[in-house]
């Protein structure tokens, strides 16, 4: 489907007239990052939407990644929703796609019905820096690690890891700050975080929790930062507990 004038792969999965959920993927993900939740969405009578963004997966390369302020990925988001008449729907953020997410929610807040983030970012903390390096480690060094890049991403899985560790770098970054745009979110939220998150410190969920009114907020233990496929069912039953 072309969106913006690129190519980004969409799927839709579950009835027609269920009600929408639209899920955004990590950092260094796509589509196949949600395998665990689509199954059991789809099962709850939702109508699933998923899509690799601009860069990842079977969608077209980028040059860069827009972080912190993902312009281009909110303009497809948007732009996505409005070609497929996506009406009001619940947005499912990890990570990167959770702060896309948060974004979008509070810039359009009449238009989102329900929000769930896990692992997402709302400034730089110090402990983002060590996590970054850690998996720069893995993709230098473990073969293994570039395979399953390579699976998912195919022949620009160099530039999809290289766009993500760059957009993260940048001096622009360093006094980003999201706190002050999420009040204006007003649907239903759920914030979720592992406590032992290799990038970030639980204060960092809290913080986004606090931000927005009436927000629920989950610290998994023992949970890492790949909470969805690491503890997918204990995910997906509070999940599933929060949009029912």
């Amino acid at each position: 489907m072309l969106i913006n004038e690129r190519h980004l792969h969409v799927e839709f999965f579950g009835p027609e007239d269920g009600h929408p959920v639209v899920l955004l993927h990590h950092g260094l993900g796509s589509v196949r990052a949600w395998r665990n939740q689509i199954p059991v969405l789809v099962s709850a009578g939702y109508r699933v939407v998923a899509y690799d963004r601009w860069g990842y997966g079977q969608s077209d390369p980028r040059p860069h990644l827009d972080a912190p302020d993902f312009k281009s990925d909110l303009s497809d988001l948007a732009v996505l929703l409005k070609t497929f008449e996506v009406k009001r729907p619940a947005l499912i953020g990890h990570s990167d796609g959770g702060t896309i997410a948060l974004y979008y929610a509070a810039q359009n807040a009449e238009r989102v019905t329900a929000l769930v983030t896990v692992a997402a970012h709302i400034y730089l903390e110090p402990k983002m820096e060590p996590g970054i390096r850690g998996i720069q480690h893995n993709f230098e060094h473990d073969a293994r690690f570039r395979k399953g890049m390579q699976l998912v991403h195919g022949d620009k899985y160099e530039a999809v890891f290289w766009n993500w560790f760059n957009g993260w770098h940048k001096p622009a970054a360093l006094g980003w700050d999201l706190r002050p745009q999420l009040g204006r979110i007003s649907c239903p939220a759920l914030i979720i975080q592992g406590e032992n998150d290799e990038h970030a410190t639980p204060q960092h969920a809290r913080d986004i929790a606090s931000a927005i009114p009436g927000a629920q907020l989950w610290l998994a233990p023992q949970a890492n930062h790949m909470l969805p496929q690491e503890m997918a069912v204990s995910f997906n039953e509070r999940l599933l507990e929060f949009l029912g």
